[in-house]
């Protein structure tokens, strides 16, 4: 290995639906963070490895911040602000074409106690005129001292290798973590229930999506026939959302599956036989025993 290699820790922070798994699942060129138009799809921290030559970044995706309605999301918010005194850069991502909001303050005031480099990026400059962001990096200049600012697109790589290759300046000489090879510490299991549940999320209605979990009841490998069989429960807080999850005649519940059943199929490169059921665990997401059952567990942060 290189004496010079660098690697370091570098969360992403911002308010809900800035973009941050967007960009991650970009830099590493495989989905591990699920994606979603609808705000606070990722729930927990997701660890992304990207490796270079010289480097590697270990990205932590967190929970959007935003303000906390159940324990749920107390976990989610508590979990976001917890990272950004454990890593060696802090990436605070904002939305060029929504512009500033309380969000954006709230999180700019957890930053004002951070001692880490903090970098402002701003996402989605595809989306406004060029003349729209000068005046939006001096505002935000205003706002906090921040070591870099760089306004990228995570949807189509506009910038991104230019903020990679400043990021690199300011990771500190160090080991290499994980394997070259290796993309995230995540468990499959994990990334499988998030991609069962990006689809819940993209295929119902607006009462449903926050209020499902997806727990993995079981993976078994077939040798002979080379196929993997996956049993997923969905877990919803009412009757009523169990009924519109399942569909008619279970037409919902079966297109969520299809199409789950591809994506987990390219992250396991191996045919899948993906089996889901919905449960109904009436107001799990402020039941503390649920949320660890689920895999929202605090004691990991």
């Amino acid at each position: 290995m290189n004496d010079n290699f660098r690697s370091g820790f570098i969360a992403i922070i911002g308010r809900p639906n800035v973009g941050k798994s967007t960009f991650m699942n970009h830099v590493l060129g495989q989905k591990i963070a699920i994606m979603s138009d609808k705000p606070q799809t990722t729930r927990n921290k997701i660890q992304g490895v990207f490796t270079k030559e010289n480097a590697q970044f270990v990205f932590i995706d967190t929970p959007g911040i935003h303000k906390p309605k159940h324990k749920l999301g107390d976990f989610m918010v508590q979990s976001s602000i917890n990272t950004l005194n454990e890593v060696d850069l802090v990436m605070f991502m904002v939305n060029a074409k929504e512009g500033f909001g309380k969000g954006d303050q709230f999180i700019i005031d957890k930053l004002q106690n951070v001692k880490q480099p903090i970098f402002l990026v701003i996402n989605k400059i595809d989306e406004v005129h060029p003349d729209e962001l000068l005046p939006l990096i001096s505002f935000y200049k205003e706002k906090l001292n921040f070591k870099e600012i760089v306004p990228i697109s995570a949807l189509n790589g506009n910038n991104v290798n230019h903020l990679l290759e400043v990021m690199e300046s300011y990771l500190p000489e160090g080991p290499q973590f994980y394997p070259e090879d290796q993309i995230t510490d995540h468990p499959e299991r994990f990334i499988i229930s998030e991609l069962i549940r990006e689809k819940v999320l993209h295929y119902t209605r607006e009462e449903v999506p926050h209020s499902i979990a997806v727990v993995i009841e079981g993976i078994q490998s077939d040798e002979e026939s080379k196929l993997i069989d996956v049993q997923a429960a969905i877990i919803v807080e009412r009757p009523s959302q169990k009924g519109i999850i399942i569909g008619k005649q279970g037409k919902m519940l079966r297109q969520i599956g299809t199409e789950a059943r591809k994506d987990i199929e390219n992250l396991l490169g191996s045919k899948i036989y993906l089996e889901l059921w919905v449960k109904v665990e009436k107001d799990w997401r402020n039941r503390m025993h649920q949320l660890r059952d689920f895999g929202y567990n605090e004691d990991e942060y």
